[in-house]
């Protein structure tokens, strides 16, 4: 299978690591469009060809097309590649907000699939949702579904408006996670832990979280249960989130997050 894919940032030499790694994808069959230079030497121990800085005739080539550019990058993306595309060619696109019926009309092909990942895709620990148009074939279907698991877990979903909710949900999510750890380091440095204490403290307290979440059957509300002791500390703390509207201000911003992906979309 022959794949090319446009656009040579993080996410898209996430997936070329990944499947090149996972032993699906051979470097022979792996090609590149990219304008900048700047990871032509990491694309070099990936793909066995040069990477290519415009479209051309080798696109009528390729089995599936990664479209990997930023939202904004796409009318231009779409106008170079769009003339040497193959009626019903099989596109994957990862960007966030470009709705499967522009990247059909652009790009004059029914064969799309639109997924969400996440940013721990990088270390194989990604969150991908996605879905197709009904013109893909289910061996073409299964044949993404298998490139996309090469870098963590998937979620299939037929109603494409849950990529938006997917985005604000496990695309968005590890900005929060970021910002709620770095917060909480803050305030241990306030209680008087170093910069590298408060960084270990928060770390492994969130690793372990995951950990004890990943090997028991309990649901987060039976965990908290277990940590929050009546008249305890954690039930101190819970208490003062709810009296400040954390949990409403919480799903302020995911909507909030859900909205824009919806307005990026139209």
């Amino acid at each position: 299978m022959k794949v090319l894919i446009i656009g040579a940032g993080n996410m898209g030499l996430t997936y070329a690591h990944s499947f090149v790694n996972a032993d699906i994808i051979r470097p022979a069959d792996l090609y590149f469009i990219d304008r900048s230079a700047k990871r032509a030497d990491e694309i070099k121990r990936l793909s066995r060809h040069e990477v290519q800085p415009e479209a051309g005739p080798f696109v009528q080539k390729m089995d599936l097309i990664i479209l990997s550019v930023k939202p904004q990058d796409f009318p231009a993306v779409a106008e170079a590649v769009g003339p040497y595309m193959r009626p019903n060619q099989l596109v994957l696109s990862i960007m966030a907000g470009i709705s499967i019926q522009t990247m059909s009309e652009k790009l004059k092909t029914e064969k799309v699939i639109r997924a969400m990942p996440n940013l721990p895709s990088q270390v194989g620990q990604g969150m991908t949702v996605f879905t197709t148009t009904e013109a893909v074939s289910r061996s073409e279907l299964l044949t993404v579904h298998n490139l996309l698991n090469t870098t963590g877990k998937t979620l299939y979903t037929d109603k494409e408006v849950m990529i938006d909710a997917a985005t604000a949900i496990s695309g968005s999510g590890p900005g929060y996670v970021f910002f709620i750890m770095n917060s909480m380091m803050e305030v241990a440095k306030k209680l008087g832990f170093s910069s590298s204490e408060a960084q270990l403290l928060v770390r492994q307290t969130f690793h372990g979280s995951i950990d004890l979440l990943n090997q028991d059957e309990l649901h987060c509300e039976e965990w908290v249960a277990r940590v929050a002791s009546k008249g305890g500390t954690t039930e101190a703390a819970l208490r003062s989130f709810k009296e400040d509207n954390f949990l409403p201000s919480l799903e302020r911003g995911l909507t909030a997050a859900f909205d824009r992906a919806r307005e990026l979309s139209k």
